[in-house]
């Protein structure tokens, strides 16, 4: 089916965000509706357990710019950006979080700057506010730690906040891995990129979606998905172990059959079978983890389910 091409569809993922949206629907609404009338709010319900569905639902009867996909389950962040990105219409489409950390405030600098000539306009935090110190401890060594083991220029300091142009949209559709780190495949991409410096706010209501467990899931997913560093690692280990034991063997037949001394140390042997098998399951849980991505491809299934839907989509 083809579709009217608008000016700007900005694409917000919603999770159990019901006490934010009327304010977050009024903030965007300023900010965008300022640049040009035609537009559009997607938002994308990922299984929202809370009353975040019936209040888009009233949000979408009152605004005919607000559309909205309600998806069978939770699918998870990544996946429910890129449903939006499926149903966005606009030559530019903005990608915000809904719990008002990233202000709407912000996406007419980010279109101004992509007025520029800028196909990627990514919003980079100077200050993050409300975060606890490890959390800010950890996103800073994980962005700076992917950016020296893959061989693309992943912006540092930068979450999905940004603007891309409807060409970068086209080639992420393009894109079928089921392990989604949209950040690393719009830097993949390449085009001109730019960024615009913000401060990052505290939460207005409700909690992170994003516990530590997802979040070590996501670091996982960004590092496997663009390195093939830490399989070389595993090699690397294996090499160097394997002649370590050598080594060690070398040592033991010498002093038996030279020295006529038998090496002794229970506790030794112990701890080595011990540190070798820690490697073994360390080495198997990195290539599993490659494995698992190939089978999630392999397998084919839908990256997500809609269950209702007052928007259109081109069937991507």
């Amino acid at each position: 089916m083809e579709q009217n091409v608008m000016d700007i569809s900005v694409v917000i993922p919603i999770y159990n965000e019901a006490e934010n949206l009327e304010t977050l629907h009024r903030r965007l609404t300023e900010s965008v509706s300022a640049l040009t009338a035609d537009y559009e709010l997607i938002f994308v319900n990922d299984g929202s357990r809370d009353d975040s569905l019936p209040r888009l639902r009233m949000l979408a009867a009152a605004d005919p710019h607000v559309f909205y996909v309600n998806f069978s389950r939770n699918f998870g962040h990544q996946i429910a950006v890129t449903a939006g990105l499926d149903y966005a219409r606009g030559q530019a489409v903005v990608i915000i979080d809904g719990d008002l950390q990233d202000p709407p405030e912000l996406i007419p600098e980010l279109y101004r700057k992509y007025r520029e000539g800028y196909e990627v306009v990514y919003a980079q935090r100077e200050k993050r506010k409300g975060e606890s110190w490890f959390k800010k401890a950890t996103a800073k060594w994980f962005y700076r730690i992917l950016r020296r083991i893959t061989n693309i220029q992943i912006p540092v300091d930068t979450g999905d906040f940004r603007l891309i142009d409807r060409k970068v949209v086209d080639c992420l559709k393009r894109m079928p891995e089921k392990n989604k780190f949209l950040r690393g495949q719009i830097a993949w991409i390449g085009f001109r990129q730019a960024a615009v410096m913000f401060e990052r706010q505290e939460r207005l209501h409700g909690k992170t979606g994003y516990p530590f467990a997802k979040m070590l899931k996501f670091a996982l997913d960004g590092i496997t998905g663009f390195s093939d560093k830490p399989l070389a690692w595993v090699t690397k280990a294996g090499f160097c172990i394997s002649a370590l034991s050598f080594v060690i063997i070398l040592y033991a037949l010498c002093s038996h059959f030279i020295f006529k001394q038998t090496v002794s140390g229970w506790t030794s042997i112990i701890v080595s079978s011990m540190f070798l098998g820690g490697i073994q399951l360390f080495s198997l849980g990195i290539i599993g983890e490659y494995v698992n991505r190939i089978n999630k491809n392999v397998l084919n299934r839908p990256l997500y389910i809609v269950e209702s839907t007052n928007a259109e989509t081109d069937g991507f």
